[in-house]
């Protein structure tokens, strides 16, 4: 399998090649970018042991001089602590501003690596390997970057681009199976916000819990179409001034679940998956799509093996309270992205907080 997807951002444009030997094409594909030699791979401990060498052998045999930063693994480091060890890093290693930093891993290594590498001497560059679903069909794409507050995820952060998004398809085999539950959230996500062709696809497997179930044609077809979905909407709407807002479905009360739960109880895969059948809900609530699209979503999240209730533990006034610090409140009222029909959504400040209470009442 190898496909190249662009993203078209003018000068920061850049490509995404999904290919089934990536990890042994790195070193090649950065030389064909001209980038200084010095490179910082950052990485997690269980990632690294798997891929580490690999990346490092095609680094040094396209002439890059590589060291690496390892760091642990999950949501709850995602902070400034971490990201100063990503700092010490670059510093020991005398990384300049031609330099690189490869980030090796999920949605957590590559939001925390690009916005180091944003930051680090006002922005250096950046290339994004995914080692997870969640983060080759959405984190790696489009930018974003940032660590979490104590008070709210993903609340400090920048815009930069990636000069390179590479994903081997291979890595997912030694993916544990929750943590593909939790890409299938935002696999799910576009064929609700951009893709009808591709939830009919997921519709039609019978499985989709567990990679060994999903057919190698569907799993080339997801990370076709989801990177194609990412790149059209980011290539339109880079900075979500107004159409990228809708990558953010289901993650409105997502965030606030995870942010709520402390990161430990539900992933953000699995917190997308709560968010969507609320936004769903809120969707039904106000007439603004049908019962029967609603249950078709709501089976679909069911059969990628996601929960679709809130965790017992949270209060109702707490997750509304939360909403008020989501990113994408402006004018104090929060935004919500809501589906109109299977493939179509819209984005409303119009949701009356009673509303929202009685959906989530629904859901525990």
């Amino acid at each position: 399998m190898q496909s190249v997807i662009s993203v078209d951002l003018g000068s920061q444009s850049y490509q995404i090649t999904i290919a089934s030997d990536g990890l042994s094409q790195l070193g090649s594909l950065m030389t064909s970018l001209h980038l200084g030699k010095k490179v910082l791979l950052v990485s997690n401990p269980s990632i690294f042991k798997h891929y580490g060498q690999n990346a490092i052998v095609s680094l040094q045999g396209a002439g890059f001089e590589v060291t690496q930063c390892i760091l642990p693994a999950g949501e709850q480091y995602k902070t400034a602590t971490s990201l100063q060890r990503i700092y010490n890093a670059a510093l020991e290693q005398r990384l300049e501003r031609s330099s690189t930093m490869v980030a090796l891993g999920g949605g957590v290594i590559g939001d925390m690596t690009g916005f180091a590498a944003a930051t680090w001497l006002r922005g250096i560059n950046v290339i994004q390997v995914p080692t997870s679903l969640l983060a080759m069909v959405d984190a790696s794409i489009g930018g974003k970057t940032g660590i979490n507050h104590p008070l709210g995820k993903n609340l400090i952060g920048a815009f930069h681009q990636p000069r390179l998004v590479l994903i081997n398809p291979e890595v997912l085999k030694t993916l544990p199976a929750r943590e593909f539950r939790a890409g299938m959230a935002e696999v799910i996500k576009y064929g609700v916000i951009w893709d009808a062709e591709l939830f009919h696809q997921l519709e039609a497997s019978k499985r989709l819990d567990q990679m060994r179930y999903v057919k190698p044609e569907l799993l080339e077809e997801i990370l076709k179409r989801s990177c194609q979905a990412k790149a059209d909407v980011v290539s339109k709407d880079e900075k979500e001034s107004n159409l990228r807002a809708i990558l953010n479905y289901g993650h409105t009360i997502g965030h606030a679940v995870e942010s709520l739960t402390g990161y430990r109880v539900v992933n953000h895969g699995e917190a997308v998956g709560i968010g969507m059948v609320a936004a769903g809900e809120i969707a039904l609530e106000l007439g603004m799509w049908d019962q029967k699209s609603n249950t078709r979503q709501l089976e679909l999240i069911k059969k990628a093996g996601l929960p679709t209730q809130l965790p017992t533990a949270l209060d109702i006034e707490a997750i509304i309270d939360t909403l008020q610090t989501d990113k994408k409140v402006q004018s104090g009222k929060v935004r919500f992205v809501l589906p109109t029909e299977i493939g179509v959504v819209t984005i409303t400040d119009q949701v009356d907080g009673d509303v929202i209470r009685k959906v989530l009442a629904k859901m525990f």
